[in-house]
C-alpha cells in the first residue's frame, strides 16, 4: 500500500510539474522565468493599446488600466519596494485611462524611470514623461497629434470646446513633466506633411531629447543605473531627515 502511495504522488507532482511548466511556454514563451525575491524594483509595462472605458476586442493587444490603478497603489503602500521602472510600447489608446495613469504615477513618493522602446505614441506620450526620469531607445518613436473622439460626434459647439479642454489637460501635462516648451509641443501636435492622412509628428529617439520631451537616450542598462542613483539620493535624504 505503501509503495503505492507513493507512486501516485510522485506520478501527481509529476503532472503538476509538467502543467505549470505548460503554462509558463503558453503565457512567457519560455521555461525558466528569472526570478528575484529580494529585488527593490518593480516592473511595470504598458504593452499595446490602453484601454479605458470601452472594452476593445480580444485580437488587440491591450493594457488594462484599471488592472494598473490598484498596481500603482499596491507599489506606493509595499515598503520593500523601493523603486519602479515603466516599460512603454504603446499606440495610445484612452485618452483619460492613460491620464489617470500619468497622474497616478507622477504621484508616487518612489523614485520612477520610464524606457520607451519600439513606440510610445498619442497619450503614451504624457505616461512616458510622468516619471521621474524618462529615457528612449535609438529606434523608439513618438506619435504627436490632436485629440479625437471616436464613435458618434455630435457637430456642436460644446462637443468641440470638449474636445480642447481635453487637449489643453495633455498639453499641460506633457509641458509641465518634460522640458520642451508648450509652443514647440503645439508646433508638433499641428505639424501638417509628416503624417500622411493625418496632423502631428513622429518624434524619433533623439529628436524626443533634443525637443526636450525626453530626458536620454538609453535602454534598461542606464535606466536601471539612473534608478539606482535615484534611490540612493531618496534614502539619504530619508537617513537626513530622521538624524535632524
Amino acid at each position: 500500500m505503501m509503495e503505492n502511495d507513493t507512486e501516485k504522488k510522485e506520478g501527481q507532482e509529476e503532472q503538476s510539474g509538467s502543467s505549470s511548466l505548460v503554462q509558463k511556454i503558453q503565457a512567457l514563451g519560455q521555461t525558466n522565468v528569472p526570478q528575484s525575491p529580494d529585488s527593490n524594483i518593480h516592473v511595470l509595462s504598458i504593452i499595446g493599446q490602453i484601454e479605458g472605458h470601452i472594452q476593445l476586442p480580444p485580437q488587440n493587444k491591450t493594457t488594462k488600466y484599471e488592472h494598473l490603478l490598484p498596481q500603482l497603489i499596491a507599489i506606493e503602500q509595499n515598503p520593500k519596494i523601493e523603486g519602479v521602472i515603466i516599460l512603454l510600447n504603446t499606440v495610445g489608446g484612452d485618452v483619460e485611462a492613460g491620464l489617470a495613469l500619468s497622474e497616478m504615477i507622477s504621484s508616487l513618493s518612489k523614485p520612477t524611470v520610464s524606457i520607451v522602446l519600439g513606440g510610445g505614441h498619442s497619450i503614451g506620450v504624457p505616461i512616458a514623461v510622468s516619471t521621474d526620469y524618462s529615457f528612449i531607445v535609438p529606434t523608439a518613436t513618438m506619435t504627436i497629434h490632436p485629440v479625437r473622439l471616436t464613435g458618434l460626434v455630435i457637430g456642436v459647439p460644446q462637443t468641440f470646446e470638449y474636445l480642447d479642454k481635453m487637449q489643453d489637460r495633455v498639453i499641460n501635462f506633457v509641458v509641465n513633466h518634460s522640458h520642451i516648451k508648450e509652443e514647440k509641443f503645439k508646433d508638433l501636435m499641428f505639424a501638417k506633411g509628416n503624417l500622411t492622412r493625418d496632423i502631428g509628428t513622429n518624434v524619433v529617439g533623439t529628436d524626443a531629447v533634443e525637443y526636450g520631451l525626453i530626458d536620454e537616450v538609453g535602454g534598461v542598462k542606464e535606466a536601471m543605473e539612473k534608478l539606482n542613483e535615484l534611490i540612493g539620493d531618496a534614502n539619504d535624504t530619508g537617513q537626513e531627515e530622521v538624524i535632524q
